[in-house]
């Protein structure tokens, strides 16, 4: 029997959180203090035992830890700096990851503001680090992930056999932060527009290889095909990087089942297949009971949920 992961585990580095936090969407860069309880929060993610801990309890084996964007994000830096304060989280992760391999599997994160140094942190996080999936936002600096200027990244991701895992770093419009919108709200439409990045610049078409994990579901942008592939019609010019329609690029991509209504994981399921499903609690605050909330689903097929539930992603590393 496979294990179970848990693709959507969040861990922190107090010295790189320390530096990011006033510049996270979490404090609305530095205008909202956070409030108190959170922090011991965070001490706990700080901690391997700490996040072997909730694993024991939520009945999971294995997880896929990544950094916290949203609390430490690197987009603020220069380069130089964003360099260091990865390297400071990916050398944690793959501490963690060695130390306790058989319980969690580790991620890289890159300073995506200059794309020569994310190859070369890339490189040394696959080669030297032994890591295999790369955590990413959905943009950097407003220039969204699909952009001619990312290729390098894809190119070298689907050549090695990287998994890529696209968990925004917040929506950073401060309309989202008069009723506290940057998570509820504003997820979802980050990862919208990141899959329509990568379908329209022609990602998915030029790299049919590649291993990409949306968090959230992939937000809205599954439940709205009708108008896109609409679109197609209404405005042919955006076809010119791609030559299916939209709707037909979900099959793609994979879906993590954070989702916390099982009448969207239904619709979910119904759109883009169980077989583009794989587990993702967005442990420490996501689901309450992930494992439960692929079981009772009754539109997933139940030879499909040990795959959901674990097989695929090992499956995709191991690959």
């Amino acid at each position: 029997m496979s294990p179970v992961v848990d693709f959507h585990v969040h861990f922190l580095v107090r010295e790189v959180m320390e530096q990011c936090l006033p510049h996270s969407v979490a404090t609305n860069r530095g205008h909202h203090q956070l409030p108190q309880h959170l922090f011991a929060l965070f001490e706990k993610m700080m901690k391997p035992q700490g996040v072997m801990e909730d694993m024991n309890r939520l009945h999971i084996d294995m997880s896929v830890i990544s950094s916290a964007a949203v609390i430490e994000p690197t987009y603020w830096a220069e380069p130089a700096v964003a360099l260091r304060l990865s390297q400071q989280l990916n050398d944690t992760a793959a501490a963690w990851a060695s130390e306790w391999s058989k319980r969690l599997i580790g991620s890289f994160v890159l300073p995506l503001q200059d794309v020569n140094l994310a190859m070369k942190e890339l490189q040394r996080a696959v080669n030297d680090l032994g890591l295999k999936v790369a955590n990413i936002p959905a943009e950097v600096r407003g220039v969204y992930l699909g952009d001619a200027s990312f290729r390098p990244f894809w190119e070298a991701a689907q050549d090695l056999g990287v998994v890529v895992f696209m968990h925004p770093d917040g929506a950073k419009d401060p309309w989202f932060f008069q009723w506290g919108m940057w998570n509820s709200l504003g997820q979802s439409l980050e990862e919208a527009k990141f899959l329509a990045s990568v379908i329209y610049e022609g990602v998915l078409e030029n790299y049919p290889r590649l291993k990409l994990v949306i968090a959230h579901g992939g937000g809205y942008f599954p439940h709205n095909m009708g108008r896109l592939d609409r679109n197609v019609k209404n405005a042919p010019h955006s076809m010119k990087n791609i030559t299916r329609k939209p709707s037909e690029y979900l099959g793609s991509v994979y879906y993590d089942t954070c989702l916390y209504d099982p009448t969207v994981l239904t619709a979910l399921v119904k759109a883009v297949g169980a077989d583009r499903l794989v587990l993702g609690s967005d442990w420490p605050i996501g689901e309450a009971d992930p494992v439960g909330f692929v079981q009772h689903c009754p539109d997933i097929p139940e030879m499909e949920k040990g795959s959901i539930l674990g097989q695929r992603v090992i499956e995709a590393i191991a690959g």
